[in-house]
């Protein structure tokens, strides 16, 4: 009998990001489960600064993935997402914007990390691809979907049914763990 622990490894060993999606549509309760797993995640001093935007409207996609991406990478795997979702932070919370200062840590980005990771979890989990997207304009998404100053776009995330099985990678293409930790 497995164990949780095992089921959440095979969960988060199975993920991969999808670049080639079917044109099934998601429906809405798939995509509100991704979004109430993210908003279940931890943030500093519970302040939950994320801010989802769910487009699902073909012609902003349209619009995001041709004019708000950056030019030099070619994506156009991303038009054919039936879903584009927009990650930002809320900077008017006072402990986020206060913190850096301080700190010198931008905490608002490292709770954006660990929602947005929850988001991918639980589409993985339902048999959904997602796959992150950091190469955009900024500028361009907040004019194509009229974002307020107070939201800073950190990422996209593409999201629908992958068009064919997910290959698990070459075991050499992760680094070994005793290169990237150590127990002292």
């Amino acid at each position: 009998m497995k164990t949780e622990f095992n089921s959440f490894f095979d969960l988060v060993r199975k993920r991969r990001s999808c670049r080639n999606y079917s044109e099934a549509p998601v429906p809405d309760a798939l995509i509100r489960n991704c979004l109430e797993a993210a908003r279940l995640a931890p943030s500093a001093c519970n302040k939950q600064p994320w801010r989802f935007i769910v487009v699902k409207d073909c012609e902003l996609r349209r619009k995001l993935c041709s004019d708000g991406l950056l030019p030099g990478i070619s994506m156009p795997w991303a038009q054919k997402a039936p879903v584009i979702v927009v990650l930002c932070a809320e900077t008017s919370i006072l402990t986020h914007t206060i913190a850096p200062m301080i700190s010198k840590v931008q905490y608002h980005l490292i709770d954006i990390g660990i929602a947005g990771e929850h988001f991918v979890l639980a589409a993985e989990a339902q048999g959904l691809g997602t796959c992150w997207i950091g190469w955009f304009n900024e500028k361009q998404v907040r004019k194509i979907l009229t974002l307020p100053r107070s939201l800073q776009i950190l990422s996209l995330i593409s999201l629908g049914h992958p068009a064919s099985p997910m290959e698990p990678p070459e075991e050499g293409k992760r680094m070994k763990l005793e290169e990237i930790s150590r127990i002292i």
